[in-house]
């Protein structure tokens, strides 16, 4: 898929659970930065909101570097982590969770590709104040766009007059012009469509689909999708995620690995 080839944008959020959930929420963000400066990504933190006493609510990362968000994809959902609570008088067992959601960090280079088979052109006197023609030779030009929207076969119409210079040509350049950032618009206006529903899909990770869970005193790490269990707990705290990763892709079938 084009969006695996981009980098990735990570939002970490605290779930419920007092100061144990803050701390989760920090262990991993450190864990992702361990994971994306040992792949060679640059880690940026765009967005830090740390918790009341320790730990962090909710931040965003972006990493960026090619295929990020094809590795990254496989890390969106539910984290859960148990352990015996330092946070707690009586060193109690909590779980806790945190949620972890990734897109792709889409950047700005938007080609706007016009096929001239798309385009018809009518020429016209343009006409001054009172109606009558300003040039006795036809200089205003007419531009009739009919595209397809290349995700969707949806036919794309825009009608374009351009009058602004004496030169037909000028007028014809200045037209063109008109449409190309009419197109531009359009695909900027689908980009936020799509993120749209990224967002939408965002706020249906529910806290009981855990896709991971982390349990300290038993030492071991369990993703839930794919079976894979290690119980190196430190090494994967310190960023050693690749086996989870590329286990998951390999069982979607999708992404950077496959």
């Amino acid at each position: 898929r084009d969006e695996d080839k981009l980098g990735a944008i990570m939002d970490i959020n605290a779930g419920a659970g007092g100061t144990e959930a803050l701390d989760w929420a920090s262990m991993l963000l450190r864990m992702y930065t361990r994971w994306g400066e040992a792949h060679g990504y640059r880690v940026k933190v765009l967005d830090y909101q740390a918790g009341d006493e320790v730990g962090v609510k909710s931040c965003t990362l972006e990493f960026e570097g090619d295929y990020a968000y094809g590795y990254l994809k496989s890390e969106n959902g539910v984290h859960r982590m148990v352990r015996l609570s330092p946070f707690n008088a009586n060193n109690k067992r909590q779980t806790t969770f945190a949620s972890v959601f990734v897109s792709p960090a889409v950047d700005d280079t938007i080609e706007i590709t016009i096929n001239p088979s798309d385009i018809e052109w009518d020429t016209f006197r343009s006409s001054g104040a009172g109606g009558q023609n300003v040039n006795k030779v036809e200089t205003a030009v007419r531009l009739r766009y009919h595209g397809k929207d290349a995700d969707t076969g949806e036919p794309v119409e825009f009608l374009i007059e351009n009058m602004e210079t004496r030169s037909q040509l000028m007028n014809r350049e200045n037209a063109m012009r008109i449409l190309r950032s009419k197109l531009y618009q359009r695909e900027l206006d689908k980009r936020m469509a799509t993120q749209q529903a990224l967002e939408a899909s965002k706020k249906k990770i529910e806290w009981g689909s855990q896709i991971r869970s982390y349990v300290f005193d038993d030492r071991r790490v369990k993703d839930h999708r794919t079976g894979v269990q290690t119980s190196a707990v430190e090494a994967v705290m310190d960023g050693e995620l690749d086996a989870f990763i590329k286990a998951y892709l390999m069982e979607t079938g999708g992404g950077a690995l496959s």
